[in-house]
């Protein structure tokens, strides 16, 4: 389902990839994507200490929810970031523009203090609205 990002004049530049705000028809599946950490397919952390390497994996981790449910990355129309070191922004960031290559997603990023997984520096959810 395409998605059309907003943007406003009245509202600050976005400091990295993502869309002030994004609209999609209110038609379609909805997907909740729950958190992704950076475990690849056997369970193992991936890149302990590595930020671009946990980023691509949980944006690989949602790709692959995505396209199981159907869609693609294209789909995806909000995702929440959580990091253990907001000093990641940029390389975050970096990795994400690799992923989502069309509108950027609407997005709130937010630093925390410990993840269920000791090793974890990122973890991301989503909303993908599927035609």
């Amino acid at each position: 389902m395409p998605k059309r990002n907003i943007v406003s004049d009245r509202l600050p530049k976005p400091s990295g990839h993502f869309a002030q705000a994004t609209m999609v028809e209110a038609k379609g599946r909805l997907v909740f994507i729950s958190g992704m950490l950076a475990k690849g397919p056997d369970g193992r952390m991936v890149g302990p200490g590595d930020i671009e390497a946990q980023t691509r994996q949980v944006c690989e981790n949602l790709k692959s929810a995505v396209e199981a449910a159907g869609g693609t990355l294209d789909d995806i129309c909000r995702v929440d970031v959580y990091i253990r070191n907001m000093e990641h922004f940029p390389e975050i960031h970096k990795v994400r523009r690799e992923y989502f290559t069309g509108e950027a997603p609407a997005s709130t990023m937010v630093e925390v203090s410990k993840f269920t997984t000791p090793d974890a520096l990122i973890e991301i959810n989503a909303i993908a609205v599927l035609a």
